[in-house]
């Protein structure tokens, strides 16, 4: 049995807000894409550090894990904008430079519209 921290309720329930706010009605039904970009919280120090380091000042910037932060963010994405996590059949995910406040930037969309020719169809149409 899984039992949710009061922090993992207040998010679930977050994104679920967020996602009604951002016009999502029901769940998408079926194979989904998930694209997501990870936003770490700039520090106050960010200058100094892109000075020193241009190229990976933020390297070091306290940020949850982009394996840790997909799991957490389908768990809060399930039955609210796609119907199970079982359906993610494609994720995209990417940690962006701190710009400003912490946040996640996510899409979902239906796979149909990435949908690849399926390999095994080929066979059935040799053996008919």
């Amino acid at each position: 049995m899984v039992t949710l921290s009061e922090e993992a309720r207040v998010y679930k329930s977050t994104v679920g807000w967020l996602a009604r706010k951002a016009g999502v009605v029901k769940p998408i039904a079926g194979r989904v894409a998930v694209f997501f970009t990870l936003f770490p919280q700039r520090p106050l120090d960010w200058e100094r550090r892109a000075r020193r380091d241009p190229d990976g000042w933020d390297d070091d910037v306290r940020c949850i894990d982009l394996d840790n932060a997909n799991k957490v963010l389908l768990d809060a994405l399930k039955a609210v904008v796609f119907e199970d996590d079982r359906w993610v059949r494609r994720i995209e995910a990417e940690r962006a430079e701190p710009d400003g406040q912490a946040r996640v930037l996510v899409r979902v969309t239906p796979m149909a519209a990435f949908r690849a020719p399926s390999p095994q169809a080929s066979l059935i149409e040799e053996c008919a």
